[in-house]
Parts: structure tokens; C-alpha cells; sequence
């Protein structure tokens, strides 16, 4: 079943992923002589760099997030499907989702990344990655859960396994998640127990690599390094993990017991590749032309974490500048060619911005080109930059209320354990051992 509109002469022009990259180019076509549909398979946007925030109490999932609906609600000649992408036919120009299926004329492939687990997908169960709201939801939960047990536990190895925090991954994701799960288990949590001292709590940050931070200068990373060990992180550098179960991690031949371990370490594409018959790196990234297209269809192009492109020698980094910017030159393409304008536009450029990452309180790791920088001033470019790119004057607002207050008081104000819909998770640390 074709499930398209009417056509009133306009180019359709279909975007699959309401992301930073396909909103970007939605939004580039404001005003072009275009119909657009946007197709998600949620009906949010989701600012993902704060999602760590969600997962550690500091900020609710509505605080990051908009409904797609919402964002796009000026552009009169906008659509949006809250549908699964299920394939695309390329020979008739149809995007297939389950039984219905939607015509274009020009396709953008914006679906974002998935975690990778590098062959070992069994252990997705005992360790969630960090990438939508249920995950973060999730994983509050269980952060959370885990002191309440502990409150309970009267073993002590288990209350120490409980209140034991494994991070798998040195880059941003796990680096910021640390120093998070340090500042609540330190100091939001400090006085709120009687039989604990939730002060006492682990947290370890595995990375595989030589140092945390890889993507900055070495400087930046030690920097870091010291910071997290001054927050009371066990940071653990050239470590590789060997396996995970439901009692813990085995690291470098050595056993952490541990009920709450989180995954930072990888990602891949989505299914982009399989879908569109694509030649795909190793993480499943479809390889494009140097203007975004894929080979050989000049109506598609690929754009953000669901593409791998070289600029300079160097593949270009899986964030979202890199989305937001090729969005922006796709939707520019796009305007050149119903517009009959002669010649190629030229290949993307991307303008790298620089990378930033919090380290807990008030401290902050900047490198933009050579200058570099860390520290409060860095902390400071970081709120800004953060607060800049949240969707929505009630975001922005909201999310920095509640950085202000956390800040003075050291509170976190979404501390809330939401059960899920097949019924409570929390258990009896003693009724376990029987």
C-alpha cells in the first residue's frame, strides 16, 4: 500500500530520522518548493548528549527531549510518520515500513547509532547502553535500586557488590556518567541513609585504550584522569573486559563483583546499510561520496552516525556537528537541484568545532584546534554550548533552573524509581540468597 499524499507538483522529499541531521534538513527546506515527510520511530527528538544526565537523576527525559510534531509545527508542507523503517526499495523509489510504504523523490538517511558490544551481544543483558530515554530511564532505576537494596542488604559483600559501579568505556559517555554517579553516590545521597554510607560506593571506568579521552590532547586526558580520581573514580586505562554476567565483570583476569555495570564503549550503525544494499565499514556505516550521496542513486543521501565519509585523511567523528552541518549542506543540495540550478555544489567541508566533556563539578575538558582548555571557564563554554543546541525556550530554561539548583544545593531533582510495566524489579537482598 502506498501511503503517500496527494501530489500537488512539489518534489516529495522523505527524511528517515527525526535526529539533529534530519531536522536540520527539514528545517534548511523551510521555504523551498518541497513536500517533506519526516519518519521516526519515536515521536521525540532526543538531545542524547545529556541523556547520561536522565540516567543519573539530574534531569527528566521531558527536560532533553521534544515531540518531533512540535518542532516542526511552522513548516506548513511537513508530515511526520511515527513509523518503523522496515526497508527501502530503491528501484521504485519507496520507503517500506511494515505493511505500508511511502514514495519519494529524494530520500535522507538519518537513522543515528546503536550501541556495539564487538561480538558480544549476550552481554547487552547484564550491561545497557545509553542512547534513548527507556535505556536512561532504566538505568536510573537501577542506580537508584541499588541503594535502596543496599539499605536493606545485611551482607556486607553484598551490599559492596550493590554499591559497586562499573562503566565500560573511557570516552565522553563514560567519562561524564562517572563523574555523575560520583557526585550523586557522594554527595546528593550522602545524608539520605541510615544503615549505609552511600559515600562508600565504587565507581570504576574501564577503557581498553591507553588513556580516557582518546578523541582530546593527552593533556586534557590526564586532566580528566585526576579530576575523576579526586571525584573517588577507580580509573582503570589499557584494561580490557573479558567477560560480563549478572554477578559482575571480569577485567584483565581479574574478577569485579558488581550489580550495576553500564556500557560506554562502542557503537554501530543503524540497519541503513542492509536496508539500502550499501557497502558498509565495520560498524555498519554506509560509505558515501564526498557530497553525502550513495553511489550511484543521486536522490539518496546518507548523513550523521549512519554514514562513514573522509575529509583530511581522517574518517569523520560520530557527533552531532558532523549531522547538524551535512543536514544543513544536503538540504542545500536539495534547493540547488528543484531549483534548476546549474553545477555541482561542491564536496561537504566539515568544520570541526572543537570537543568538549564535563568531568564532574564545575570542571570541564575544551580543545578547539590548539587552544585548550580546562577547568570552570571550560565548564562554563559547556553549559552555554549545551544550553544552546536543547530545542525549545522551556528546555533551555528548565534545564538550566535545574543546573543552577544542583549546583547550590548538591540535590538532584528527578530521584524518582519508576517500576516497569510487567511489575516491580526490586527484590530482597536476603530473600536472594535462599
Amino acid at each position: 500500500m502506498d501511503s503517500s499524499a496527494p501530489s500537488d507538483g512539489k518534489p516529495h522529499v522523505v527524511i528517515v530520522g527525526g535526529g539533529f541531521g534530519g531536522l536540520e534538513v527539514a528545517r534548511t527546506l523551510r521555504n523551498a518548493p518541497v513536500r517533506i515527510t519526516v519518519i521516526d520511530k519515536s515521536n521525540h527528538h532526543l538531545f542524547q548528549p545529556l541523556l547520561y544526565q536522565v540516567a543519573t537523576a539530574g534531569l527528566s527525559p521531558a527536560d532533553i527531549a521534544a515531540p518531533i510534531r512540535n518542532v516542526l509545527r511552522r513548516q506548513r508542507d511537513v508530515d511526520v510518520i511515527m513509523a518503523e523503517v522496515t526497508g527501502i526499495d530503491k528501484a521504485s523509489r519507496q520507503v517500506v515500513m511494515g505493511a505500508r510504504s511511502l514514495s519519494y523523490d529524494f530520500l535522507i538517511v538519518a537513522t543515528g547509532a546503536r550501541d556495539a558490544y564487538f561480538g558480544h551481544d549476550e552481554w547487552e543483558l547484564h550491561a545497557p547502553g545509553l542512547k534513548t530515554i527507556p535505556q536512561a530511564t532504566d538505568i536510573r532505576r537501577k542506580i537508584l535500586l541499588a541503594f535502596e537494596q543496599a539499605e536493606a542488604a545485611e551482607d556486607n559483600s553484598q551490599r559492596q557488590s550493590l554499591l559497586t559501579f562499573v562503566l565500560v568505556g573511557g570516552g565522553p559517555t563514560g567519562v561524564e556518567m562517572a563523574g555523575a554517579i560520583a557526585e550523586l553516590s557522594h554527595k546528593a545521597l550522602a545524608s539520605d541513609f541510615r544503615h549505609i554510607d552511600p559515600r562508600m560506593s565504587r565507581i570504576i571506568l574501564i577503557e581498553a585504550g591507553p588513556r580516557i579521552l582518546s578523541t582530546f590532547h593527552e593533556s586534557l586526558s590526564r586532566k580528566s584522569r585526576r579530576m575523576l580520581e579526586r571525584l573517588g573514580v577507580d580509573v582503570r586505562e589499557g584494561q580490557k573486559v573479558e567477560a560480563i554476567d549478572t554477578e559482575g565483570v571480569i577485567v584483565a583476569g581479574a574478577r569485579i563483583e558488581s550489580r550495576n555495570v553500564i556500557w560506554a564503549a562502542g557503537v554501530r550503525a543503524s540497519p541503513a546499510a542492509q536496508w539500502l544494499g550499501a557497502e558498509a565499514d565495520g560498524s555498519g556505516r554506509v560509505k558515501v561520496l564526498d557530497d553525502c550521496r550513495l553511489p550511484n542513486f543521486p536522490e539518496i543521501f546518507v548523513i550523521g552516525d549512519t554514514m562513514t565519509m573522509e575529509q583530511d585523511g581522517k574518517l569523520l567523528p560520530g557527533v552531532a556537528p558532523v549531522a547538524i552541518q551535512q543536514g544543513h549542506y544536503v538540504g542545500q543540495q536539495i534547493i540547488r537541484r528543484v531549483e534548476g540550478e546549474p553545477g555541482p555544489m561542491g564536496p561537504f567541508l566539515y568544520f570541526d568545532k572543537g570537543n568538549l566533556a564535563t568531568v564532574g563539578r564545575a570542571f570541564a575538558v575544551l580543545e578547539f584546534h590548539k587552544i585548550r582548555m580546562s577547568g570552570a571557564l571550560a565548564w562554563l563554554a559547556w553549559l552555554a554550548v549545551h544550553i544552546f543546541f536543547l530545542i525549545g525556550f522551556r528546555n533551555r530554561a528548565v534545564v538550566l533552573i535545574q543546573w543552577a539548583w544542583a549546583y547550590l544545593t548538591y540535590q538532584r531533582g528527578a530521584r524518582l524509581i519508576t517500576m516497569p510495566t510487567d511489575g516491580p524489579d526490586i527484590k530482597d537482598p536476603e530473600a536472594e540468597k535462599s
